[in-house]
């Protein structure tokens, strides 16, 4: 075997190998991000279990309040469909751009719901309410600490996916496109759990 041989089976090989390294690091760093949808996810579940009994507990005092009460459920339930969406691709702009719309629904109902809260001392002062208020807001708190996280890792996606020579052999890789930050439609309720106090 000649030299000129032995160097072009050695730049093939390295070829070979910074190509499987692409391939592995696009497949980590799109793991990252599904990883940290699912940490969005269960925040979100919780919170949608939690709204169920926030809206029992002020039923009885909020007998006038019916709609508001409905527009939170309706609100609460189509979240949850949208929430079901994303998870199965958190890739998927699409469907991260649809939760996103549906998550500002949701918290233009709760506003209304803690305003009209305002109205019944009674119901602010009870301990299942304000201990239920608790958990929201911690729940929210975790939400935004949650989605700051998949935000920075479908960054850093992004920015690899995007830069040379990866983005040659992304689609070929099964990557052809960027993934969706998620950003809810009210920028007021990324930096700050919505202000439900009882």
């Amino acid at each position: 075997m000649d030299v000129s041989t032995i160097i072009i089976i050695v730049v093939l090989a390295a070829l070979a190998m910074w190509t499987v390294a692409i391939y592995n690091q696009l497949v980590a760093l799109k793991n990252r991000y599904k990883n940290a949808f699912a940490q969005i996810e269960v925040q979100l579940k919780r919170r949608y279990d939690l709204i169920p009994n926030l809206i029992e507990t002020a039923k009885g005092y909020m007998e006038h309040e019916r709609g508001t009460l409905e527009a939170v459920t309706k609100a609460r339930d189509a979240a949850a469909s949208m929430l079901t969406d994303a998870a199965k691709d958190p890739g998927n702009a699409a469907a991260i751009k649809n939760l996103a719309t549906q998550e500002g629904v949701l918290q233009s109902a709760l506003g209304k719901f803690s305003i009209a809260v305002e109205a019944y001392p009674d119901l602010k002062a009870s301990q299942n309410m304000m201990q239920l208020t608790e958990e929201l807001t911690s729940t929210e708190n975790k939400i935004a600490f949650s989605r700051q996280a998949f935000n920075d890792q479908i960054m850093s996606y992004n920015t690899y996916r995007q830069s040379f020579p990866q983005i040659v052999l992304a689609a070929s890789f099964g990557h052809p496109t960027d993934a969706e930050l998620l950003e809810f439609a009210d920028s007021e309720a990324i930096q700050e759990a919505p202000s439900v106090s009882f």
